[in-house]
């Protein structure tokens, strides 16, 4: 503690004498900067944007897209090149986005960690930056200040706001240091400690702290180190996605060199030919819609959620919406309105709650008339605003509202006594009024009540207390003092207990709960969500919250000291059979979720302060509250709630599983579709047959497939019971083989009509562009088919067709309309290889002849590609 100078310098002001201290020196601060740092976090070095395209770009389903985008861009189609390497630019885009958010939070917590502060330095006051602040340092503290380094309260005392390090919503006394005992601060939220934390908010009084942490040594900087540290869950979409196109990567890269293999030195292509069909069977076999479904579903997915007032800031976490099982929230500002309110008055006789009245009883009228006066006119305080905000509204037009009123004295809350005081003057010189408010044992022994009435108040507390009520109580009294002289201060007395008070009755106050909370949890358990109340409060006041609003019918509560006394296995079964926890620090929240995602739960978990990061960050989907949320868990989250509205929540799960609904439908589609695809591209060269599909086939076909996913079976409504049914299993995924087996099913059935007809076609005399344009005209038409059969697997595609959405309506008129321009436009025709034929006499020409080139002939325009040189084998039928 530094030791006074001889000469006291006048005390801030608004403090009493006893604060005046002389602080660091100007030359002795600036040395101790430069020894310790700026008072802000440590940042992490972000990662340089050209590590992060190398990490993109090195996947291998980006590597085989970029390889077949180069291999069409150096053959000269441009187009597809740039629409297979978009979708790289895409993901590289998102990727660049998201490895910046964690540097964001970090930034945003260095931010909330510094704000101005308020110094004595040289014995004179300083407002300087709060990252210059250094230990030793002596802030000088009032009343809406936010904290710029964990400190000692030295003098004065004060009401400080720590929920965003504890949850806890009522502010908690600070009382001066006693010693050198109190050498550092305790933990957040202690009542009469001295402790102050950075970060936090001074809701009332004035007062002198020496700081004794700065930066990451400070409890923020503490949970800040934990944040960092914290890994975000990967998406098990896109871990299962990569995993697959891999699979499908190496198969395309072994069929394709076997098509190559085969076609040349089986049916006797040349090379180029062969390694163009090659080509053409990796393309039909290369999922590059799933991407497209990935980042537009996704994205698409955000800009829907947004409507419900949901901000997605992790796009991934869209597709873990629709698997949460778990629901972890927080009881203040989540569950509650976070905005105090009076919810009872108490007086010997009688009880009054506001819901059941439309009048203030006048016995009540006294009761409110004083509380008002114990408390000032414009509070900072969230109790006090609340008792202002009750008194104006039921006392209106009434002498008991005492507007502009300002005392001549007030006697501080201090730790002896837990009550203030403030002395009024009166139309008697004479005579001063005192209003009391405070703890209700406290105010009781200021009225010197027997031990009957003290039982007696004491009983009615702690009914309210069980109802999670704060309780004060107040009295009124008079006292027959005056001032000396006119501009002296009148003799107060020394103590509130030389005053004489008559105990008026309790104020009960509570942080209401939301209104539409209830219904939004019972549609949690109905869709087989469990929801977790994880909060720092009192566990009465979080029992009878959770009674309130019928979270649980479990009634069992854990404590972060129990929490704390058990192992991991023991915690983890303990926690199968509690939805309500208290009293949890950030690091009990912490281990929480994770225990949670351990024991196989998909966890979305709430939070508004400093203290929710790590959690938030910990799990599948944090969601973040933005109104009263910090920046540091706005970062930290996956989803913020622009109106803190606890229903948003259920209705992001419900926009999630829609999502995950029309994901899948379109994982059908695809896979439906790709299989007569790479059919008709494989089993020509088996059967030495020519080539059914050209690359400009699949191009084409691909630009009605990718369409069909972003926009038709994105739009999809929601199916009927959604939200009735339990969360899908965090195991099962839109690739898993049991959920592709119903899609390759129809597409086996489609290839095999399509391959019949083909036989059936080439023994009746059809050419080889003929078949080519009936098997593609049939194609075409089968993708529409394909679409009705996965909008409701449930139901035949007769039954979907006849419930079209816009969107449907528009692809299936594009689809008719390209396939009749196709097929009746001559140019059109022969660029797709469509219109030659194979007459008996002319062996090996078409429309434009074999002469027209092996390159040409794969690009859309040699009718029989597969004929060897001199004949049409089994094609040389003439045209019927």
């Amino acid at each position: 503690m530094p030791t006074p100078a001889p000469h006291r310098p006048q005390p801030p002001s608004g403090m009493p004498e006893a604060f005046s201290r002389q602080g660091l020196s100007a030359g002795e601060a600036a040395r101790r900067l430069a020894d310790q740092g700026p008072n802000l976090l440590p940042g992490s070095e972000p990662k340089s944007t050209a590590a992060i395209v190398r990490e993109v770009v090195t996947e291998p389903m980006f590597l085989m897209l970029l390889a077949a985008g180069g291999i069409y861009l150096a053959l000269g189609d441009r187009g597809e090149a740039l629409f297979l390497l978009s979708f790289v630019f895409v993901v590289i885009g998102i990727t660049l986005v998201q490895e910046r958010k964690t540097q964001r939070a970090l930034e945003s917590l260095r931010d909330l960690s510094a704000p101005r502060a308020l110094v004595i330095r040289d014995g004179q006051e300083q407002r300087i930056a709060g990252r210059e602040v250094v230990l030793g340092d002596l802030l000088v503290l009032h009343e809406g200040d936010r904290i710029a380094a964990d400190a000692l309260l030295v003098d004065g005392q004060l009401e400080v706001d720590e929920s965003l390090l504890t949850g806890e919503a009522a502010p908690v006394t600070k009382l001066p240091a006693l010693g050198a005992g109190d050498a550092t601060a305790p933990a957040p939220g202690g009542d009469g400690t001295p402790g102050l934390f950075a970060s936090t908010v001074v809701t009332r009084g004035v007062g002198l702290a020496e700081v004794c942490a700065t930066a990451a040594h400070t409890a923020v900087g503490r949970i800040g180190t934990d944040l960092a540290a914290t890994t975000e869950p990967p998406s098990a979409l896109q871990q299962r996605s990569r995993k697959l196109v891999r699979q499908l990567g190496v198969a395309a890269l072994l069929l394709a060199s076997a098509q190559v293999l085969l076609g040349w030195w089986w049916n006797d292509r040349p090379l180029l030919e062969s390694l163009l069909s090659g080509i053409a069977l990796a393309m039909a076999i290369l999922p590059e819609e799933i991407p497209v479904i990935l980042t537009v579903f996704l994205a698409l997915g955000a800009w829907r959620i947004s409507r419900h007032k949901v901000l997605t800031r992790r796009v991934t976490a869209v597709e873990a919406l629709g698997a949460i099982t778990v629901l972890a929230v927080d009881k203040t500002g989540t569950l509650t309105v976070n905005r105090m309110a009076v919810a009872e008055l108490a007086t010997a006789d009688a009880n009054f709650r506001p819901e059941d009245a439309d009048s203030l009883v006048e016995e009540f009228h006294p009761l409110v008339e004083f509380a008002m006066l114990a408390t000032p006119g414009d509070p900072f305080d969230p109790m006090e605003k609340a008792i202002q905000h009750f008194g104006h509204h039921w006392l209106a037009g009434t002498e008991h509202v005492h507007h502009g009123r300002q005392p001549e004295f007030e006697y501080a809350l201090s730790g002896e006594i837990l009550a203030m005081t403030r002395v009024f003057a009166s139309a008697d010189p004479s005579q001063h009024l005192l209003a009391t408010k405070g703890a209700p044992e406290a105010v009781a022994d200021l009225c010197h009540l027997d031990a009957a009435q003290r039982d007696a108040i004491g009983r009615q507390v702690e009914i309210m207390a069980e109802r999670g009520l704060r309780v004060l109580g107040v009295a009124r009294g008079r006292w027959s003092g005056q001032a000396t002289a006119p501009d002296a201060a009148p003799p107060w007395p020394q103590s509130q207990h030389d005053f004489d008070f008559e105990f008026l009755g309790l104020v009960a106050l509570a942080d209401p709960p939301r209104a539409e909370v209830p219904a939004a949890l019972a549609e949690c358990r109905q869709a087989g969500v469990r929801v977790i109340m994880m909060t720092g409060d009192h566990p009465a006041t979080a029992l009878a919250i959770a009674r309130q609003v019928g979270l649980s019918e479990r009634p069992d509560l854990m404590t972060g000291a129990e929490i704390e006394a058990l192992d991991d296995a023991a915690l983890r079964q303990r926690l199968r059979h509690v939805d309500l926890c208290a009293r949890l620090k950030p690091q009990h929240k912490l281990r929480l979720v994770q225990m949670l995602r351990t024991d196989g739960e998909v966890v979305a978990m709430t939070g508004d302060g400093v203290n929710d990061a790590p959690a938030l960050k910990a799990a599948d989907v944090g969601i973040a509250m933005g109104e009263r949320g910090t920046d540091v868990a706005r970062e930290a989250a996956a989803l913020v709630l622009l109106d803190d509205s606890f229903a948003r929540i259920v209705a992001a799960i419900r926009q999630g599983r829609r999502i995950d609904d029309n994901i899948r439908k379109a994982t059908r589609f695809v896979f439906a579709v790709h299989v007569p695809i790479i059919a008709l591209a494989l089993v020509p060269t088996l059967l030495q047959w020519p080539a059914l599909l050209l690359p400009v086939h699949i191009v084409l076909l691909q630009l009605l497939i990718d369409p069909t996913c972003a926009v038709v079976l994105e739009a999809e409504p929601e199916a009927p019971g959604l939200m009735e049914r339990p969360p899908r299993p965090a195991s099962d995924s839109p690739f898993a083989p049991a959920a592709l087996a119903y899609a390759v099913l129809q597409g086996v059935g489609i290839a095999v009509v399509l391959l019949l007809c083909t036989a059936w076609l080439s023994a009746h005399g059809g050419s080889a562009a003929q078949i080519r344009t009936v098997v593609f005209g049939t194609l075409v038409l089968n993708v529409l088919l394909l679409i009705l059969a996965n909008r409701n697997p449930a139901r035949p595609a007769f039954l979907s067709a006849m419930a079209p959405t816009t969107w449907l309506w528009r692809i299936a008129s594009a689809m008719v309309t390209l396939l009749v321009a196709v097929l009746d436009l001559p140019w059109l025709r022969g660029l797709m290889g469509l219109d030659g034929a194979c007459p008996a006499g002319r062996p090996g020409t078409g429309a434009r002849g074999r002469a027209g080139g092996t390159v040409s002939g794969l690009a859309g325009t040699g009718a029989d590609a597969g004929a060897a040189p001199g004949s049409c084998k089994a094609w040389q039928l003439e045209p019927s």
